[in-house]
């Protein structure tokens, strides 16, 4: 078998990183090097022409992740207008949804990759981009009224109850509930 070129390369590392990032937030980091290769339609050796690690995987995965967060908040502004707050309540629609309770793999990395990274060690590239997606989510969520990380924290952990509770009558409580607290606080 022949060598790939530079560019096949390139767009074979992109595939993988693309569906790590997705199959870590359905499925979390414990996603078999093997299964996310055969998910990405490349045999399990071509990992390790593309990483040094699992670790190196993630880390750029989870950068992956939230670089399509901020890019859906600044589509979000621009479908708006610029209107921040308009903006704002088209995320928080849209975050308590059922269809975003139901779609973790393209869902928000603040919630499907929180328990994976709070297990990373400090210094690793997972933890530094999680953390740098959680404060510029927060910054993005701030309004004069209200603090960004309490909203975040709103969204968080009303999505994360409502997805282990999906399949009670609870679950969309959960998200109704949330939706208008912080409609009304908003």
């Amino acid at each position: 078998m022949g060598r790939v070129s530079q560019a096949q390369a390139q767009e074979n590392r992109r595939r993988v990183v693309d569906t790590a990032s997705r199959l870590f937030r359905e499925q979390g980091t414990q996603v078999s090097v093997a299964d996310l290769m055969r998910a990405a339609g490349l045999t399990h050796g071509a990992f390790y022409k593309q990483f040094t690690s699992k670790e190196t995987l993630v880390g750029e995965a989870t950068v992956h992740a939230f670089a399509e967060l901020a890019e859906r908040h600044t589509a979000g502004l621009a479908q708006h207008d610029g209107r921040r707050e308009a903006a704002q309540q088209a995320l928080i629609d849209t975050y308590l949804s059922v269809e975003h309770r139901d779609d973790a793999a393209k869902g928000c990395p603040v919630a499907a990759l929180a328990v994976d990274v709070a297990r990373e060690g400090e210094g690793r590239e997972a933890r530094r981009a999680y953390t740098e997606g959680v404060a510029d989510f927060a910054d993005f969520l701030a309004t004069e009224d209200q603090d960004g990380i309490v909203r975040l924290c709103a969204l968080f952990g009303a999505l994360v109850l409502s997805r282990a509770t999906k399949g009670s009558p609870l679950s969309e409580e959960i998200l109704a509930t949330a939706h208008a607290a912080l409609t009304e606080a908003g």
